[in-house]
């Protein structure tokens, strides 16, 4: 971008500035801290100029909106044409509770909806399961049968309304649910749209929710993937997630690097299935976590659309330009939420949210401030869609394509970022043998990943612990008034309704029809089909969540068993 003659009177004009101008001033004052970082430990210089970016080609690097590489943002007007979408997480009590509040925020302007599950579903275990007790609509919502699907959606239009649906050994088993709903409705199948979670890879990697092995939990995503792109062209089957590999401890790069592996695993698992990636990539979406340090994160998304565009072109022959483009949703960091002076989280969940809508994010949830102390209290998400609204309403942020595009800083830290990050996919490839799947399944078996973020993790912590990293409220400029807001209390007995309209459904369904649909699951998963036709038949007839999952434990193991663990 700049000519050989032009760089070296840069360099000798910051070689002047820094020994005339800036030295002296050090000298006199110093500054804060010997070094300066990022959140994730990357070191930052204290100016950048043109020479950090003369390598820089602006076509190939940077390109235009809506055009390749898509590092300036995959649609050609992003924000000016429309916002992102405002999709706040919601989930409690039973199906009536949520349902109640997804009318709410509908009422306040959410432009999508995104559902939370109670740890039972989220472990497909049924309401009435020994193992359930006491957890039963606590952390989301509880949905056991196609008759709580009936009811969180109630008085919704599913055929406009998108939902996002934060679950993953069940996933395929809530998604089947959808698609009943949508059909006992009227609602065509290529009209409904949202997203399902489902990322099994990233289980075993961070959150640790399971319960078959990783291979058969591999194939049962890949179900979804066929299934969707045959029959529900709106529905997005996978958000491949960096956001809990992040939560869990890891860099920034570690995030981003893990998850683009996870995405690329499943690109060739639906390869080798036979499917044509052109037939399935445009429906798949990535979730990425979004935490203080504002740069990085605009820098991380930004290299996230240019390694995927090129890894999609160049090792998987993608020819649509839609196949190329990552599209993403980003939620604010939980971990770095704090239960001291928890207001304080408002501020920071608006420069995460900020840093989000800079990188050009496809849709966005903001945390609310109390969530280090419960669930979301009706006041503490208002203010967090509000947040969201005063962004895109007030800031200018979303009036300019890419602000941030051309920074010397920003421009770097992207080819760092990037640079560092495929370092990792490469030695992902080479752990798989030239196979970026197997290289992702044996990271899991041999712990490759539980190591690099464990060390990552510490790291952090340390310097947490030291001082290095200062937490506002934790560490520094603590008080000894600590008030609490009001908070959310999941009542006890959410769990006494919910066990009640789960003994009605069993009582009204046809047992007959419910063994037989069952049969047919065990039948189409020795035989190696695509389980996902099947469990759309067994949602109508009122299968429960712990019934499938029972099945397909038995089928498939358990991974508990696969390690050891009883």
């Amino acid at each position: 971008m700049y000519d050989e003659e032009d760089l070296a009177s840069i360099r000798e004009a910051r070689d002047e500035w820094e020994s005339e101008t800036r030295d002296p001033f050090v000298e006199k004052g110093g500054e804060r801290k010997d070094r300066f970082a990022t959140v994730s430990n990357h070191e930052v210089e204290d100016l950048y100029t043109p020479d950090d970016v003369a390598d820089l080609d602006y076509e190939s690097d940077l390109g235009f909106p809506g055009e390749s590489p898509y590092t300036r943002g995959v649609y050609p007007t992003m924000f000016r044409g429309r916002t992102w979408t405002m999709r706040q997480f919601a989930g409690f009590g039973t199906a009536k509770e949520t349902n109640e509040r997804f009318h709410y925020l509908i009422e306040n302007g959410q432009t999508g909806l995104s559902t939370a599950f109670d740890m039972p579903s989220l472990m497909g275990k049924d309401s009435d399961d020994p193992l359930s007790d006491g957890e039963v609509g606590k952390e989301g919502v509880a949905v056991d049968t196609l008759r709580d699907m009936e009811v969180l959606f109630d008085g919704i239009d599913i055929g406009e309304v998108t939902t996002s649906f934060t679950i993953n050994p069940s996933a395929p088993v809530v998604f089947a649910m959808y698609v009943a709903l949508a059909d006992n409705r009227g609602v065509p199948r290529e009209q409904i749209g949202g997203t399902f979670q489902n990322d099994m890879l990233k289980e075993f990697i961070a959150q640790k929710e399971w319960v078959i092995p990783p291979e058969p939990s591999l194939k049962l995503v890949t179900d979804t993937v066929e299934f969707a792109a045959e029959e529900t062209p709106r529905i997005r089957p996978i958000s491949v997630s960096g956001y809990h590999i992040r939560e869990a401890g890891s860099t920034a790069i570690q995030e981003l690097a893990f998850t683009l592996a996870d995405g690329f695993a499943y690109v060739e698992d639906a390869v080798d299935r036979g499917l044509d990636v052109d037939e399935f990539a445009p429906q798949l979406s990535f979730f990425f976590n979004s935490h203080n340090s504002i740069f990085e994160e605009v820098a991380k998304f930004r290299a996230a659309r240019r390694i995927y565009h090129d890894v999609m072109s160049e090792w998987y022959d993608a020819g649509d330009e839609r196949s190329k483009q990552l599209k993403f949703h980003t939620q604010t960091a939980g971990q770095s939420l704090t239960a001291q002076q928890p207001l304080n989280n408002i501020v920071r969940v608006t420069i995460q949210a900020l840093a989000g809508v800079l990188g050009g994010t496809q849709s966005l949830h903001t945390n609310s401030f109390d969530e280090a102390l419960a669930l979301p209290s009706e006041e503490a998400v208002t203010v967090a869609l509000r947040t969201q609204q005063i962004i895109a309403e007030e800031s200018g942020a979303a009036d300019v394509i890419d602000p941030l595009g051309g920074s010397f800083f920003v421009e770097t830290l992207t080819d760092e970022i990037e640079a560092e990050a495929m370092a990792y996919i490469e030695e992902i490839r080479e752990m798989g043998d030239g196979s970026v799947r197997d290289g992702v399944l044996a990271g899991i078996d041999e712990g490759y990943y539980h190591r690099e973020i464990s060390e990552a993790s510490y790291e952090y912590q340390s310097r947490v612990e030291d001082g290095e990293e200062v937490v506002v409220g934790v560490n520094k400029y603590a008080s000894d008034d600590d008030s609490r807001p009001d908070l959310l209390h999941v009542e006890d007995e959410v769990q006494d309704r919910q066990l009640s309209r789960l003994e009605s459904v069993k009582e009204d369904r046809d047992d007959e029809a419910v063994e037989a649909a069952l049969d047919e699951l065990r039948e189409t998963v020795r035989n190696g089909g695509n389980v996902m036709p099947v469990l759309v038949d067994a949602a109508k007839e009122y299968v429960t969540m712990g019934e499938i999952m029972d099945v397909f434990a038995e089928e498939y193991g358990t991974y508990r068993e696969t390690i050891g663990v009883m």
